[in-house]
């Protein structure tokens, strides 16, 4: 099998219903999905299989559903389907919940990092803000934008900001707080939030 084209040397690619400037905004908003969905592959493989079973499967659930993202994102078709459903939000939302019940109360900004797999989930988080700025400047280009992407990583970056705390929690390593940090979080939400 042979995976080039020759077809992206001049600056364009294929998106599906047609092809734009790999510059585009389009391009920039699921490449950068794609940057999240390898930052997930390196944490998976940084995790204890028995430790985290739970969460390995979360995680590649999360892994097929960034590919859904990303596919209706390149999606500029006149008769397209969006494969990402509100099902995986509310998922999110469950887990969130359920790891902030595991993990110690939280009443401050912490430091990215403690152990690896959770410095790894703390990079997918932030790159995970990234795309989802993308997808904001993307809705305001097209409007036919799936609002159900934006949806998904705005949540999908809360998740992983409890999924690194539970990471940590686990493996018996405490959250460091940033020393300069008023608090921010009340029964663990954000001051603001409710």
């Amino acid at each position: 099998m042979r995976i080039y084209t020759r077809t992206g040397d001049k600056g364009k690619t294929s998106i599906i219903g047609g092809r734009v400037d790999k510059d585009d905004t389009r391009v920039e908003a699921y490449g950068t999905v794609d940057e999240v969905n390898c930052f997930v592959g390196q944490a998976i493989q940084e995790l204890d299989q028995e430790i985290f079973k739970d969460v390995l499967h979360d995680l590649e659930k999360i892994q097929h559903e960034l590919f859904d993202c990303g596919g209706d994102l390149a999606n500029v078709s006149e008769k397209r389907v969006m494969k990402l459903q509100q099902e995986s939000i509310d998922y999110l939302e469950q887990k969130i919940d359920e790891y902030i019940e595991e993990a110690p109360e939280l009443e401050r900004f912490i430091l990215p990092g403690g152990t690896k797999p959770s410095a790894s989930i703390h990079i997918a988080r932030t790159v995970t803000r990234r795309a989802e700025r993308l997808v904001v400047k993307l809705m305001k280009a097209d409007p036919k934008t799936p609002e159900l992407s934006l949806m998904y990583l705005n949540r999908l970056s809360d998740y992983f900001f409890a999924l690194a705390r539970v990471i940590n929690f686990r493996l018996h390593v405490g959250d460091v707080e940033y020393e300069r940090s008023a608090i921010v979080f009340r029964d663990g939400k954000r001051k603001g939030d409710q």
